[in-house]
C-alpha cells in the first residue's frame, strides 16, 4: 500500500466522500454530492478547485469544445462525482480522457448512487 500515488490526500479525498455518503445515503442527484464535498473541503482546508475547464488539443490547434472536470483537489488529483446506480466504463474512460488532457497522475471516481460508497482510482 506504501506505493500508493498521492496516499494520504486521496485518502483524505475518500473520508470526505464517505462523510457526505453517510450523511445524505444514496439516490440524490450528483449536484448536491458536489455541494456537499465542495462544503466538506472547506471545513477541513483541503484545497480543490470546483468544475475546472481544461482545453483540448489537436494538431496544434485548441479545439473549441472542453472537458470540464468536478473537481481538481490538492492541485492534482482529478475528482469526478457520480449519483448512479452503476458505473459503466465510459465513465472511467473519461477519467481517463481528464487525466490526458490535465496531466495529472491520479483520478477518483466516486459514485454516490449505490447503497455503499463505490470509488476507483484511476493512474495515469
Amino acid at each position: 500500500m506504501s506505493d500508493l500515488i498521492y496516499k494520504s490526500e486521496s485518502f483524505a479525498i475518500i473520508g470526505k466522500c464517505m462523510e457526505v455518503h453517510n450523511q445524505l445515503g444514496s439516490g440524490f442527484l450528483e449536484i448536491v454530492y458536489k455541494d456537499a464535498l465542495a462544503y466538506e473541503f472547506k471545513l477541513a482546508g483541503i484545497p480543490f478547485e470546483r468544475e475546472k475547464h481544461y482545453e483540448v488539443k489537436y494538431k496544434g490547434i485548441v479545439l473549441p469544445h472542453q472537458f470540464i472536470a468536478d473537481f481538481v483537489v490538492y492541485d492534482k488529483i482529478i475528482l469526478e462525482v457520480k449519483g448512479i446506480k452503476n458505473l459503466p466504463n465510459e465513465i472511467t474512460a473519461q477519467v481517463i480522457n481528464y487525466l490526458k488532457v490535465s496531466n495529472n497522475k491520479l483520478g477518483l471516481l466516486i459514485n454516490f448512487g449505490e447503497a455503499q460508497l463505490n470509488y476507483k482510482r484511476i493512474v495515469f
